[in-house]
Protein backbone atom coordinates (compact mmCIF):
# COMPACT_ATOMS: atom_id res chain seq x y z
CA UNK A 1 0.00 0.00 0.00
CA UNK A 2 1.85 3.25 -1.26
CA UNK A 3 0.55 6.16 1.66
CA UNK A 4 1.86 9.93 0.45
CA UNK A 5 4.69 11.28 1.62
CA UNK A 6 5.59 14.45 3.99
CA UNK A 7 1.76 14.70 4.89
CA UNK A 8 1.67 14.42 8.51
CA UNK A 9 3.71 16.62 10.97
CA UNK A 10 6.74 14.80 12.76
CA UNK A 11 5.31 14.50 16.59
CA UNK A 12 7.97 14.96 19.60
CA UNK A 13 7.27 12.18 22.04
CA UNK A 14 6.38 14.01 25.38
CA UNK A 15 8.99 14.15 28.35
CA UNK A 16 7.58 11.96 31.40
CA UNK A 17 6.94 13.45 34.31
CA UNK A 18 8.45 11.64 37.66
CA UNK A 19 5.55 10.89 40.38
CA UNK A 20 7.89 12.17 42.98
CA UNK A 21 10.79 13.69 42.81
CA UNK A 22 13.24 14.96 45.80
CA UNK A 23 17.61 14.97 46.07
CA UNK A 24 17.73 11.53 46.88
CA UNK A 25 15.85 9.80 44.11
CA UNK A 26 13.38 10.13 41.33
CA UNK A 27 10.18 7.58 40.75
CA UNK A 28 8.36 6.95 37.74
CA UNK A 29 5.29 4.93 36.78
CA UNK A 30 5.09 3.86 33.39
CA UNK A 31 2.03 1.56 32.28
CA UNK A 32 1.77 -0.61 28.97
CA UNK A 33 -1.63 -0.43 27.45
CA UNK A 34 -3.34 -1.59 24.02
CA UNK A 35 -4.83 1.57 21.89
CA UNK A 36 -5.52 3.57 18.74
CA UNK A 37 -3.12 5.62 17.50
CA UNK A 38 -3.41 7.59 13.72
CA UNK A 39 -0.01 6.55 12.19
CA UNK A 40 -0.61 8.16 8.57
CA UNK A 41 -3.79 10.58 7.85
CA UNK A 42 -4.47 8.01 4.84
CA UNK A 43 -4.41 5.17 6.75
CA UNK A 44 -7.61 3.97 9.56
CA UNK A 45 -6.44 4.67 13.11
CA UNK A 46 -4.14 1.55 14.04
CA UNK A 47 -4.33 -0.20 17.48
CA UNK A 48 -0.84 -0.66 19.08
CA UNK A 49 0.81 -0.78 22.39
CA UNK A 50 2.70 1.63 24.07
CA UNK A 51 4.21 3.12 27.20
CA UNK A 52 1.83 5.61 28.87
CA UNK A 53 -0.85 5.89 26.01
CA UNK A 54 1.74 6.47 23.08
CA UNK A 55 3.82 4.96 21.00
CA UNK A 56 6.72 5.66 20.78
CA UNK A 57 6.52 6.03 24.36
CA UNK A 58 7.11 9.41 26.28
CA UNK A 59 10.99 10.35 26.37
CA UNK A 60 12.35 9.65 29.89
CA UNK A 61 15.18 12.07 30.89
CA UNK A 62 17.79 11.67 33.72
CA UNK A 63 20.95 13.42 35.24
CA UNK A 64 24.02 11.57 35.34
CA UNK A 65 24.53 9.72 38.89
CA UNK A 66 20.50 10.49 39.45
CA UNK A 67 19.00 7.67 41.70
CA UNK A 68 15.66 6.60 39.12
CA UNK A 69 12.96 4.04 40.19
CA UNK A 70 10.86 3.08 37.73
CA UNK A 71 7.57 0.91 38.03
CA UNK A 72 7.20 -0.76 34.73
CA UNK A 73 3.13 -1.79 34.57
CA UNK A 74 1.73 -4.08 32.31
CA UNK A 75 -1.71 -3.62 31.86
CA UNK A 76 -1.99 -5.22 28.34
CA UNK A 77 -4.46 -7.69 26.93
CA UNK A 78 -3.86 -11.57 27.64
CA UNK A 79 -4.14 -11.97 23.83
CA UNK A 80 -1.00 -11.02 21.58
CA UNK A 81 -1.99 -8.46 18.73
CA UNK A 82 0.59 -10.22 16.19
CA UNK A 83 0.95 -14.14 15.65
CA UNK A 84 3.05 -15.70 18.11
CA UNK A 85 5.00 -18.40 17.48
CA UNK A 86 4.76 -20.81 20.15
CA UNK A 87 8.01 -23.15 18.53
CA UNK A 88 10.27 -20.76 19.77
CA UNK A 89 11.96 -20.47 22.74
CA UNK A 90 10.63 -19.16 26.42
CA UNK A 91 7.18 -18.92 23.80
CA UNK A 92 5.89 -22.44 24.16
CA UNK A 93 1.66 -23.01 24.77
CA UNK A 94 3.46 -23.64 28.88
CA UNK A 95 3.42 -19.74 29.69
CA UNK A 96 1.34 -16.92 29.05
CA UNK A 97 1.30 -15.49 25.59
CA UNK A 98 1.50 -11.94 26.66
CA UNK A 99 4.93 -11.17 28.73
CA UNK A 100 6.33 -7.72 29.15
CA UNK A 101 9.63 -6.69 30.41
CA UNK A 102 11.30 -3.73 29.74
CA UNK A 103 15.35 -3.67 29.11
CA UNK A 104 16.89 0.16 29.22
CA UNK A 105 19.27 0.10 26.27
CA UNK A 106 23.04 0.62 27.64
CA UNK A 107 22.01 1.54 30.82
CA UNK A 108 24.51 1.01 33.46
CA UNK A 109 22.19 -0.91 35.56
CA UNK A 110 22.32 -3.82 38.66
CA UNK A 111 21.10 -7.16 36.89
CA UNK A 112 17.75 -7.53 38.91
CA UNK A 113 16.70 -4.12 37.39
CA UNK A 114 18.03 -5.11 33.43
CA UNK A 115 15.27 -6.23 31.98
CA UNK A 116 16.61 -10.06 31.73
CA UNK A 117 14.26 -11.92 29.29
CA UNK A 118 12.96 -14.29 31.71
CA UNK A 119 12.14 -11.62 34.17
CA UNK A 120 9.01 -11.03 32.10
CA UNK A 121 5.52 -10.24 34.31
CA UNK A 122 2.10 -10.67 33.05
CA UNK A 123 -0.51 -7.89 33.65
CA UNK A 124 -0.98 -6.63 36.79
CA UNK A 125 1.84 -9.51 37.86
CA UNK A 126 -0.57 -12.15 38.18
CA UNK A 127 2.21 -14.19 36.65
CA UNK A 128 6.05 -13.66 36.48
CA UNK A 129 9.29 -15.29 34.86
CA UNK A 130 11.42 -17.38 36.70
CA UNK A 131 13.69 -14.37 37.19
CA UNK A 132 11.82 -11.71 38.11
CA UNK A 133 12.46 -10.64 41.44
CA UNK A 134 11.35 -6.90 42.23
CA UNK A 135 8.52 -4.95 40.79
CA UNK A 136 10.41 -1.48 41.13
CA UNK A 137 13.85 -1.49 38.67
CA UNK A 138 16.82 1.11 39.98
CA UNK A 139 18.49 2.67 37.60
CA UNK A 140 21.92 4.35 39.04
CA UNK A 141 22.41 6.47 35.63
CA UNK A 142 26.42 6.11 36.48
CA UNK A 143 27.04 7.25 32.40
CA UNK A 144 28.40 10.06 31.24
CA UNK A 145 25.43 12.26 28.83
CA UNK A 146 24.17 9.68 25.95
CA UNK A 147 21.23 8.85 24.17
CA UNK A 148 19.46 5.47 25.25
CA UNK A 149 16.23 4.12 24.93
CA UNK A 150 14.01 1.52 26.43
CA UNK A 151 11.72 -1.45 24.68
CA UNK A 152 10.09 -4.80 25.55
CA UNK A 153 12.99 -8.19 26.24
CA UNK A 154 10.03 -10.76 26.90
CA UNK A 155 11.85 -13.91 25.89
CA UNK A 156 10.86 -15.25 22.21
CA UNK A 157 8.26 -12.23 21.77
CA UNK A 158 10.60 -9.41 21.73
CA UNK A 159 10.16 -9.02 17.89
CA UNK A 160 6.43 -9.26 18.26
CA UNK A 161 6.34 -6.60 21.50
CA UNK A 162 8.64 -4.18 20.04
CA UNK A 163 6.94 -3.81 16.62
CA UNK A 164 3.87 -3.51 18.49
CA UNK A 165 4.89 0.08 19.75
CA UNK A 166 6.55 -0.84 23.06
CA UNK A 167 10.06 1.31 22.32
CA UNK A 168 10.90 5.12 23.69
CA UNK A 169 14.07 7.24 24.51
CA UNK A 170 15.86 7.42 27.65
CA UNK A 171 18.09 10.54 27.52
CA UNK A 172 20.79 11.14 30.47
CA UNK A 173 21.66 14.64 30.59
CA UNK A 174 24.76 16.32 32.06
CA UNK A 175 26.78 19.47 33.27
CA UNK A 176 29.56 19.39 31.14
CA UNK A 177 27.41 18.69 27.86
CA UNK A 178 25.79 21.23 28.61
CA UNK A 179 28.67 23.80 28.64
CA UNK A 180 29.43 22.55 25.28
CA UNK A 181 26.61 24.79 24.07
CA UNK A 182 25.14 22.48 21.51
CA UNK A 183 22.20 23.17 20.06
CA UNK A 184 19.06 22.47 23.16
CA UNK A 185 15.60 22.43 24.17
CA UNK A 186 13.65 22.72 21.02
CA UNK A 187 16.49 22.42 19.03
CA UNK A 188 17.20 18.62 20.65
CA UNK A 189 15.31 16.81 18.73
CA UNK A 190 14.71 12.51 18.78
CA UNK A 191 13.81 10.91 16.29
CA UNK A 192 13.22 6.94 16.40
CA UNK A 193 13.38 5.64 12.78
CA UNK A 194 11.47 2.22 11.93
CA UNK A 195 9.43 -0.01 9.44
CA UNK A 196 6.12 -1.27 9.06
CA UNK A 197 3.92 -2.80 7.28
CA UNK A 198 0.12 -1.96 7.02
CA UNK A 199 -2.96 -4.18 6.41
CA UNK A 200 -5.54 -1.61 3.91
CA UNK A 201 -7.46 -1.25 7.23
CA UNK A 202 -4.82 0.11 9.08
CA UNK A 203 -3.76 -2.66 10.95
CA UNK A 204 -0.47 -3.85 11.61
CA UNK A 205 0.79 -6.46 9.58
CA UNK A 206 3.35 -8.98 10.88
CA UNK A 207 3.93 -12.40 8.46
CA UNK A 208 2.46 -15.84 9.85
CA UNK A 209 4.76 -17.92 8.14
CA UNK A 210 7.98 -18.09 6.62
CA UNK A 211 8.62 -17.69 2.58
CA UNK A 212 8.11 -21.75 2.50
CA UNK A 213 5.59 -22.54 5.00
CA UNK A 214 5.70 -25.33 7.65
CA UNK A 215 2.36 -27.03 6.84
CA UNK A 216 2.15 -28.00 10.67
CA UNK A 217 2.80 -25.22 12.29
CA UNK A 218 -0.10 -22.39 12.78
CA UNK A 219 2.55 -19.27 12.87
CA UNK A 220 6.11 -19.05 12.19
CA UNK A 221 9.32 -17.38 12.95
CA UNK A 222 10.99 -15.36 9.72
CA UNK A 223 14.14 -15.08 9.72
CA UNK A 224 14.11 -11.38 9.38
CA UNK A 225 10.98 -9.09 9.21
CA UNK A 226 11.62 -6.03 6.61
CA UNK A 227 8.51 -3.59 6.95
CA UNK A 228 7.65 -1.88 3.00
CA UNK A 229 7.27 1.93 4.92
CA UNK A 230 9.42 3.75 7.12
CA UNK A 231 8.00 5.71 10.40
CA UNK A 232 9.42 8.26 12.09
CA UNK A 233 8.70 9.29 15.87
CA UNK A 234 5.36 6.85 15.14
CA UNK A 235 4.18 8.79 11.91
CA UNK A 236 4.59 7.59 7.99
CA UNK A 237 6.85 9.42 6.41
CA UNK A 238 6.51 12.49 8.50
CA UNK A 239 7.68 16.16 7.72
CA UNK A 240 9.46 18.56 10.24
CA UNK A 241 9.18 22.55 9.80
CA UNK A 242 12.46 23.74 11.21
CA UNK A 243 14.08 27.19 12.02
CA UNK A 244 17.44 28.48 9.77
CA UNK A 245 19.88 27.19 12.00
CA UNK A 246 21.27 24.37 13.85
CA UNK A 247 19.56 21.06 15.13
CA UNK A 248 20.51 18.28 17.19
CA UNK A 249 18.92 14.91 16.01
CA UNK A 250 19.54 11.92 18.23
CA UNK A 251 18.91 9.10 15.52
CA UNK A 252 18.18 6.05 16.96
CA UNK A 253 17.60 2.42 14.68
CA UNK A 254 14.58 0.42 16.37
CA UNK A 255 13.73 -1.32 13.36
CA UNK A 256 13.38 -5.47 13.79
CA UNK A 257 15.66 -6.34 11.13
CA UNK A 258 16.32 -3.29 9.01
CA UNK A 259 20.00 -1.51 8.60
CA UNK A 260 19.34 2.50 7.67
CA UNK A 261 22.17 4.18 5.49
CA UNK A 262 21.09 7.75 6.38
CA UNK A 263 22.08 10.81 3.97
CA UNK A 264 20.30 14.20 3.39
CA UNK A 265 19.42 14.67 -0.57
CA UNK A 266 20.59 18.12 -0.56
CA UNK A 267 24.43 16.30 -0.44
CA UNK A 268 25.37 18.46 2.65
CA UNK A 269 26.92 17.21 5.84
CA UNK A 270 25.99 16.09 9.07
CA UNK A 271 27.70 16.18 11.93
CA UNK A 272 28.21 13.83 13.98
CA UNK A 273 28.95 14.75 17.86
CA UNK A 274 27.76 11.38 19.49
CA UNK A 275 27.73 7.13 19.33
CA UNK A 276 25.33 4.68 21.74
CA UNK A 277 27.50 5.65 24.72
CA UNK A 278 27.46 9.79 24.49
CA UNK A 279 29.83 12.49 22.99
CA UNK A 280 32.68 11.36 20.93
CA UNK A 281 36.29 13.40 20.90
CA UNK A 282 35.98 15.71 18.32
CA UNK A 283 32.83 15.75 15.81
CA UNK A 284 33.37 14.46 12.76
CA UNK A 285 31.50 15.82 9.49
CA UNK A 286 29.65 12.78 7.24
CA UNK A 287 27.74 12.28 4.36
CA UNK A 288 25.60 9.39 5.42
CA UNK A 289 25.39 7.56 8.82
CA UNK A 290 25.22 4.02 8.85
CA UNK A 291 22.89 2.47 11.56
CA UNK A 292 22.07 -0.77 12.58
CA UNK A 293 18.95 -2.16 14.55
CA UNK A 294 19.98 -0.55 18.15
CA UNK A 295 22.54 1.58 17.30
CA UNK A 296 22.19 5.32 17.71
CA UNK A 297 24.43 8.30 16.28
CA UNK A 298 22.83 12.31 17.70
CA UNK A 299 24.16 14.73 14.51
CA UNK A 300 24.25 18.30 14.35
CA UNK A 301 22.22 19.76 11.15
CA UNK A 302 22.78 23.10 9.84
CA UNK A 303 19.93 24.70 8.12
CA UNK A 304 21.20 28.05 8.09
CA UNK A 305 20.85 29.61 4.68
CA UNK A 306 18.44 27.28 3.70
CA UNK A 307 15.21 29.18 3.78
CA UNK A 308 12.77 28.22 1.49
CA UNK A 309 14.02 25.09 0.99
CA UNK A 310 12.93 21.08 1.73
CA UNK A 311 15.37 19.11 2.40
CA UNK A 312 14.31 14.80 2.88
CA UNK A 313 16.42 12.30 4.47
CA UNK A 314 16.57 9.26 2.71
CA UNK A 315 18.34 5.62 3.03
CA UNK A 316 20.39 3.57 0.74
CA UNK A 317 20.58 0.69 2.55
CA UNK A 318 20.26 -2.78 1.32
CA UNK A 319 18.11 -5.28 3.14
CA UNK A 320 18.87 -7.80 4.30
CA UNK A 321 22.74 -6.07 5.17
CA UNK A 322 25.03 -5.83 3.05
CA UNK A 323 24.27 -8.31 0.59
CA UNK A 324 20.27 -7.77 0.08
CA UNK A 325 18.21 -5.47 -2.19
CA UNK A 326 18.24 -2.09 -2.72
CA UNK A 327 15.32 -0.01 -0.82
CA UNK A 328 12.69 1.31 -3.72
CA UNK A 329 11.20 5.07 -3.23
CA UNK A 330 9.27 4.39 0.09
CA UNK A 331 11.68 2.43 1.71
CA UNK A 332 14.45 4.89 0.32
CA UNK A 333 12.29 7.31 1.76
CA UNK A 334 12.82 8.12 5.85
CA UNK A 335 11.06 12.29 6.26
CA UNK A 336 11.15 15.78 5.24
CA UNK A 337 12.64 18.70 6.79
CA UNK A 338 11.41 22.31 5.82
CA UNK A 339 13.19 25.35 6.26
CA UNK A 340 10.13 27.63 7.14
CA UNK A 341 9.85 28.47 10.31
CA UNK A 342 11.38 32.11 11.01
CA UNK A 343 13.98 32.44 13.44
CA UNK A 344 12.86 32.61 17.10
CA UNK A 345 16.05 34.30 17.96
CA UNK A 346 20.41 34.73 16.99
CA UNK A 347 21.40 30.99 16.85
CA UNK A 348 24.07 31.09 19.81
CA UNK A 349 24.77 26.82 19.33
CA UNK A 350 27.78 25.88 18.41
CA UNK A 351 29.62 22.93 16.59
CA UNK A 352 32.76 22.29 18.86
CA UNK A 353 36.19 21.18 17.94
CA UNK A 354 36.55 18.95 20.38
CA UNK A 355 34.37 17.60 23.45
CA UNK A 356 35.87 15.56 25.45
CA UNK A 357 38.72 13.34 26.16
CA UNK A 358 38.15 9.67 25.63
CA UNK A 359 41.08 7.33 26.18
CA UNK A 360 41.96 4.53 23.99
CA UNK A 361 41.53 1.28 25.80
CA UNK A 362 44.72 -0.64 25.94
CA UNK A 363 44.93 -3.94 24.86
CA UNK A 364 47.42 -4.99 27.11
CA UNK A 365 45.35 -4.37 29.84
CA UNK A 366 43.06 -7.39 28.59
CA UNK A 367 43.03 -10.81 31.11
CA UNK A 368 41.08 -12.20 28.60
CA UNK A 369 39.97 -12.69 24.83
CA UNK A 370 36.92 -14.59 24.11
CA UNK A 371 36.84 -16.47 20.70
CA UNK A 372 33.23 -16.12 19.76
CA UNK A 373 30.96 -17.71 16.68
CA UNK A 374 28.35 -16.40 14.63
CA UNK A 375 26.36 -19.50 13.61
CA UNK A 376 23.46 -19.96 10.77
CA UNK A 377 21.76 -23.35 11.18
CA UNK A 378 19.05 -25.22 10.42
CA UNK A 379 15.80 -26.15 12.73
CA UNK A 380 14.13 -29.42 12.11
CA UNK A 381 11.60 -27.71 10.20
CA UNK A 382 14.36 -26.58 7.78
CA UNK A 383 13.99 -23.01 8.91
CA UNK A 384 17.16 -20.69 9.92
CA UNK A 385 18.50 -20.67 12.94
CA UNK A 386 20.85 -18.17 14.25
CA UNK A 387 23.06 -18.66 17.00
CA UNK A 388 25.85 -17.15 19.36
CA UNK A 389 29.01 -19.78 19.80
CA UNK A 390 26.97 -22.18 18.02
CA UNK A 391 25.05 -22.47 21.79
CA UNK A 392 21.45 -22.05 22.43
CA UNK A 393 19.62 -20.01 24.93
CA UNK A 394 19.53 -22.64 27.37
CA UNK A 395 22.84 -23.64 27.11
CA UNK A 396 25.08 -23.79 30.75
CA UNK A 397 26.91 -20.37 30.57
CA UNK A 398 30.25 -19.96 29.37
CA UNK A 399 30.93 -16.15 29.48
CA UNK A 400 31.96 -15.44 33.07
CA UNK A 401 33.56 -12.22 33.36
CA UNK A 402 35.44 -11.42 36.37
CA UNK A 403 34.36 -7.67 38.20
CA UNK A 404 36.74 -4.93 37.09
CA UNK A 405 38.57 -7.45 34.26
CA UNK A 406 38.98 -5.70 30.81
CA UNK A 407 38.77 -8.32 28.39
CA UNK A 408 39.11 -8.74 24.28
CA UNK A 409 36.22 -10.72 22.42
CA UNK A 410 36.80 -12.01 18.74
CA UNK A 411 33.44 -11.91 17.29
CA UNK A 412 33.74 -14.41 14.26
CA UNK A 413 31.35 -14.18 12.08
CA UNK A 414 30.51 -17.72 9.97
CA UNK A 415 26.89 -16.19 8.34
CA UNK A 416 25.90 -14.49 5.43
CA UNK A 417 24.63 -11.13 7.32
CA UNK A 418 25.86 -8.21 8.99
CA UNK A 419 24.64 -8.44 12.85
CA UNK A 420 24.38 -6.03 15.39
CA UNK A 421 25.86 -7.33 18.38
CA UNK A 422 24.87 -5.77 21.81
CA UNK A 423 25.94 -6.49 25.56
CA UNK A 424 24.09 -5.36 28.26
CA UNK A 425 25.57 -3.57 31.14
CA UNK A 426 28.95 -2.34 29.45
CA UNK A 427 29.80 0.03 27.11
CA UNK A 428 33.26 -0.91 24.40
CA UNK A 429 35.46 -0.14 22.28
CA UNK A 430 36.02 -1.34 18.85
CA UNK A 431 39.34 -2.33 17.89
CA UNK A 432 38.94 -3.27 14.28
CA UNK A 433 37.60 -5.49 11.96
CA UNK A 434 39.84 -8.13 9.63
CA UNK A 435 39.03 -10.63 7.07
CA UNK A 436 39.58 -13.96 7.53
CA UNK A 437 38.96 -17.59 5.60
CA UNK A 438 35.58 -18.68 6.53
CA UNK A 439 35.52 -21.96 4.77
CA UNK A 440 39.08 -22.83 6.41
CA UNK A 441 37.54 -21.93 9.78
CA UNK A 442 34.10 -24.36 9.43
CA UNK A 443 37.07 -27.33 8.42
CA UNK A 444 39.43 -26.20 11.17
CA UNK A 445 38.64 -23.91 13.79
CA UNK A 446 41.22 -22.02 12.67
CA UNK A 447 41.58 -18.43 11.83
CA UNK A 448 43.49 -17.37 9.28
CA UNK A 449 43.90 -14.05 8.43
CA UNK A 450 43.14 -12.87 4.64
CA UNK A 451 44.17 -9.00 5.01
CA UNK A 452 45.55 -6.50 7.64
CA UNK A 453 43.04 -5.66 10.29
CA UNK A 454 40.76 -2.44 9.64
CA UNK A 455 40.37 0.42 12.18
CA UNK A 456 36.70 1.35 13.18
CA UNK A 457 34.75 3.73 10.88
CA UNK A 458 35.15 7.23 12.54
CA UNK A 459 31.46 7.22 13.19
CA UNK A 460 32.10 3.74 15.31
CA UNK A 461 35.47 5.71 17.37
CA UNK A 462 33.78 6.00 20.68
CA UNK A 463 31.77 4.18 23.61
CA UNK A 464 29.62 1.67 21.95
CA UNK A 465 26.88 -0.91 23.17
CA UNK A 466 25.92 -2.23 19.88
CA UNK A 467 28.62 -3.46 16.89
CA UNK A 468 27.95 -4.02 13.35
CA UNK A 469 29.71 -7.51 12.80
CA UNK A 470 29.92 -8.24 9.43
CA UNK A 471 30.12 -11.22 7.01
CA UNK A 472 33.75 -13.15 6.65
CA UNK A 473 35.09 -10.87 9.36
CA UNK A 474 36.40 -11.18 12.92
CA UNK A 475 35.18 -8.25 14.68
CA UNK A 476 37.06 -7.19 18.19
CA UNK A 477 35.68 -5.27 20.76
CA UNK A 478 37.68 -4.48 24.15
CA UNK A 479 35.74 -3.70 27.38
CA UNK A 480 36.14 -3.39 31.42
CA UNK A 481 33.03 -5.24 33.24
CA UNK A 482 31.32 -3.50 36.06
CA UNK A 483 30.28 -1.64 38.31
CA UNK A 484 27.57 -4.47 38.87
CA UNK A 485 28.21 -8.01 38.93
CA UNK A 486 25.05 -10.54 38.62
CA UNK A 487 23.47 -12.21 35.22
CA UNK A 488 22.71 -10.52 31.85
CA UNK A 489 22.85 -10.89 28.51
CA UNK A 490 24.89 -10.53 25.13
CA UNK A 491 23.07 -10.88 21.90
CA UNK A 492 21.93 -9.95 17.91
CA UNK A 493 19.64 -6.56 17.76
CA UNK A 494 18.27 -8.03 14.47
CA UNK A 495 14.93 -8.89 16.50
CA UNK A 496 14.28 -12.14 14.75
CA UNK A 497 17.22 -13.43 15.35
CA UNK A 498 17.46 -12.69 19.01
CA UNK A 499 13.89 -14.23 19.62
CA UNK A 500 15.25 -17.44 17.70
CA UNK A 501 17.34 -18.07 19.72
CA UNK A 502 20.93 -15.78 18.57
CA UNK A 503 21.11 -14.76 22.32
CA UNK A 504 23.16 -15.86 25.43
CA UNK A 505 22.82 -15.15 29.18
CA UNK A 506 26.80 -14.15 30.44
CA UNK A 507 27.26 -13.82 34.09
CA UNK A 508 29.59 -10.79 36.14
CA UNK A 509 31.43 -12.70 39.19
CA UNK A 510 33.38 -10.92 42.22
Amino acid sequence: MILSKFVDELPIPPILKPRWKDQLYTYYEVNMTEFKQSLHRELNDTTVWGYEGSYPGPTIEVESGEKAYIKWINNLPDKHLLPVDHTVHGAHLDVPEVRTVVHVHGACVEWESDGYPEAWFTNGFKQVGPYFSKQVYRYDNCEQACTLWYHDHALGITRLNVYAGLAGFFLIRDQRERLLNLPSGKYDIPLIIQDKTFHKDGSLYYPKQPEKPVPELETSIVPEFFGDTILVNGKVYPYFKVEPRKYRLRLLNAANSRFFRIKLDSGQLMYQIATDGGLMQHPIGVKEIMLAPAERADVIIDFTNLEGKNIIMKNNAPAPFPTGNPPDDNTGTVMQFRVTLPLASVDTSVIPAYMMHIPKMNEQSASNSRYLTLNDNMDPYGREWMLLDNKQWGAPITENPKLGATEIWYIISLTKDSHPIHLHLVDFQILDRRDFDVEMYKKEKIIDYMGPAIPPEPQERGWKDTVQANPNQVTRIIMKFGPFTGLYVWHCHILEHEDYEMMRPFIVIR
